[in-house]
């Protein structure tokens, strides 16, 4: 049975998308102050398996499009960690960096060239603290935690994007460093924290890959996190490794968890309960995704 991971055409499905995808993006209202401030996003990403799933393709077209064209994206993703805090390189059309494997070639061809970032990258760089400098990476581009979710959302290329790293692993701290970027959003700039809401890869099964069924794990951990994010519960949602059901199955790495607590922290008011954007599954994993107020 042909599955996400095993599709007929490599991409197919985002080769459908793209030419309606294309022409809504281009009437999409740009951001004016009158908008006044957007939210901060926490998004799961889905990997190169997103450009083979129609529904979420537009899910997230759909998402964006609910919004005004930000002028700037600021994202910090589960694929990279690094301290002291780094930021991509901000020239335009920076290559991307294909950080997974095993893939069809398809897949390490596509491009998404956004322009200049340097604005963007400049502003990121004043708001961090004078003994904690933001460190520019002069080569590295975005990884797909950044370019794969945002080849659906904004499909132009046509929005300045910089990317942080991901500096620590304490949710207290991550919002602390979302919290320094929480003036962003005044400003028109989208701030991204992209993930995956469960991803307990090495124990997914063969059903689940082809069904999409959800095991235990992911589930239960879903509905755990949807009923903190509602409550805006920040205490709980910190306390994941002890009481999260479904641990340490549904994360064995927290990497793609954390990336939330970013955007909790740059909407600037961390316990205000969230807005789901998306949910449901692929491949068993859930794609909850979320938006604050």
């Amino acid at each position: 049975m042909r599955s996400v991971l095993d599709p007929k055409i490599p991409a197919g499905a985002y080769d459908a998308f793209l030419p309606g995808a294309l022409e809504r993006a281009r009437t999409q209202q740009e951001w004016t102050p009158a908008h006044g401030r957007l939210p901060a996003l926490y998004l799961s990403h889905g990997a190169p398996m997103l450009f083979n799933d129609p529904l979420w393709l537009r899910q997230l077209l759909d998402w964006s499009q609910s919004l005004p064209k930000p002028r700037a994206i600021v994202v910090v993703s589960a694929h990279w960690e690094s301290a002291p805090l780094m930021m991509t390189a901000s020239q335009a059309g920076t290559p991307l960096t294909y950080d997974f494997s095993g893939f069809h070639p398809r897949y390490y061809a596509m491009k998404y060239p956004t322009p200049d970032a340097s604005a963007i990258a400049r502003r990121v760089a004043a708001l961090m603290p004078d003994n904690e400098p933001v460190h520019r990476h002069p080569m590295r581009g975005l990884d797909h935690g950044a370019w794969v979710p945002l080849m659906a959302m904004y499909p132009l290329a046509d929005i300045p994007v910089v990317q942080l790293s991901m500096p620590t692993q304490k949710p207290d701290e991550l919002i602390e460093a979302g919290a320094r970027l929480r003036d962003l959003p005044d400003e028109g700039v989208l701030v991204v924290g992209s993930g995956f809401m469960t991803h307990g890869l090495p124990f997914l099964t063969r059903e689940m890959i082809t069904t999409g069924k959800a095991p235990a794990w992911s589930s239960d951990f879903d509905a755990w996190a949807a009923d903190a994010l509602a409550r805006g519960d920040v205490d709980e949602l910190s306390a994941y490794t002890t009481r999260a059901p479904g641990m340490p199955y549904a994360h064995p790495t927290v990497d793609h968890y954390i990336p939330l607590f970013i955007a909790l922290g740059a909407s600037g008011n961390p316990e205000r309960p969230v807005k789901t954007a998306i949910d449901g599954y692929q491949i068993g994993l859930s794609k909850r995704s979320f938006q604050t107020h």
